[in-house]
Order: structure tokens, then C-alpha cells, then sequence
């Protein structure tokens, strides 16, 4: 049978690892800014309030460090979804274009991206900046994943062999579908992490293991 997608563009956060990234550096500041950029992230990945809203809020407000995001990194890769290693070189292995999109901090994704055997042309996230002595220094503000809609900006400067599908969590993966002039064919929601009515609701397929993954694309 004639593979179903040609390219796959994957969220991060909640999606390829349970962490939410922006939470676990803020748990490191308190309970307290753990509990408030937790909300604000929930919030946003329901749509409820815009991701440009709060994106720069938060980790301004965290401000980690260099080693602290490079922990994070760590974590990402010891959060790693079952099965997604092995899904992923399937669908590699089988010709199948894999990229990552996420708000995530590109420094942090770095890892992860290369323990599943993805290059680190394949990451597309948001760099983070630090003073020579490794404290934040800031981020790309510049970058179209700091807001709404910016997914599908980034997708569809990729060139990427269609039929394409996204796979995601969150209300700013499903826009890469929603977004006019769609950037991807079709939108899987993954709940293995967390699962969000409002985005499950409006996907083609709902995938809750990453096992399952080979058999949506290769058909």
C-alpha cells in the first residue's frame, strides 16, 4: 500500500516528551511561579489566551541559565515517549521527512532531536541567549513560534514533500492545519501526555502511543 504521508512535522512539549518545558524550569523557581506559568501554559495550549501574550512573560520571569536549560535537555530525553525512538526510525528508514516545530527552547530540543536519531537541521524551535557567563540574556522575540499561527509560517517555509501530516498536543500544532492556507494535509492529536477536547475534536486521527504513528503515515 502507497504511503499515506510523505513528510510528518512533530510538536515537542507534552508530545515527543512529557515535560512541558517552560513549567519544569519554572518549578525550579518555587512552587508558586511553578503553579503561575503552568496555568498561563495550559491556557494557551487550550486557546484561551494568546501565545504571544505569554510566551516572553514567562521566561523572562524564569530566566534560566545556561546549564539550567541544558538540564532541561537531560530531562527531555528521560521523558521521551514510549515508542518514540523506534516509531520515528520506521518512519525514517521508510523514506518518510520527520521535523520538529515547537515553542520550545532550541538549545533544550537539541537532545532530544538527536536521541531519536533526527538531525539537528530537523529542529526548529526558539533560541535562547545567555551572557558570557551563562546567565539569560533573552530569546529570539523575532521568531514566528513566539505567537499564534506561527507553526504553520514556519511549516510551510520548509519545502516539505506532501502529503504532509502534523502531529501535537496543543491548540498552536492543530493551527498548522487550521491556519488558511493549511500548512500540513492532516492533523493527528497526541494525548498520550494530556489530553485537550477542543483539539482532539477537530483532528483527523487521535494517536495516544507512538506505536501507532507508523501505521497512520505508511499506511
Amino acid at each position: 500500500m502507497a504511503q499515506r504521508f510523505r513528510s510528518v512535522v512533530l510538536d515537542v512539549d507534552s508530545t515527543l516528551s512529557a515535560i512541558e518545558g517552560i513549567d519544569w524550569l519554572a518549578a525550579r523557581r518555587g512552587e508558586a511561579m511553578r503553579a503561575q506559568v503552568a496555568e498561563a501554559t495550559d491556557r494557551a495550549m487550550r486557546g484561551e489566551i494568546s501565545v504571544a501574550d505569554v510566551y516572553g512573560r514567562r521566561l523572562d520571569a524564569v530566566a534560566p541559565s545556561r546549564e539550567e536549560v541544558a538540564e532541561l535537555g537531560r530531562a527531555y530525553v528521560a521523558c521521551a515517549q514510549p515508542g518514540a525512538r523506534e516509531s520515528l526510525a520506521k518512519l525514517t528508514n521508510s523514506g518518510v521527512r520527520v521535523v520538529l516545530v515547537t515553542a520550545a527552547l532550541r538549545d533544550a530540543v537539541l537532545p532530544l532531536a538527536r536521541h531519536l536519531g533526527l538531525s539537528d537541521s530537523d529542529v526548529n524551535a526558539v533560541a535562547v541567549y545567555f551572557t558570557p557567563d551563562g546567565k539569560y540574556s533573552g530569546f529570539d522575540s523575532n521568531s514566528p513560534l513566539c505567537r499564534n499561527r506561527g507553526k504553520a509560517e514556519v511549516v510551510r517555509t520548509l519545502g516539505l514533500d506532501k502529503p504532509v501530516l502534523g502531529v501535537g498536543d496543543g491548540i498552536t500544532d492543530l493551527e498548522i492545519k487550521t491556519t488558511e492556507p493549511p500548512a500540513v494535509d492532516a492533523f493527528a492529536a497526541y494525548t498520550g501526555v494530556i489530553e485537550r477536547p477542543p483539539v482532539v475534536r477537530a483532528a483527523d486521527y487521535v494517536i495516544r502511543a507512538f506505536d501507532e504513528l507508523p501505521a497512520i503515515v505508511l499506511g
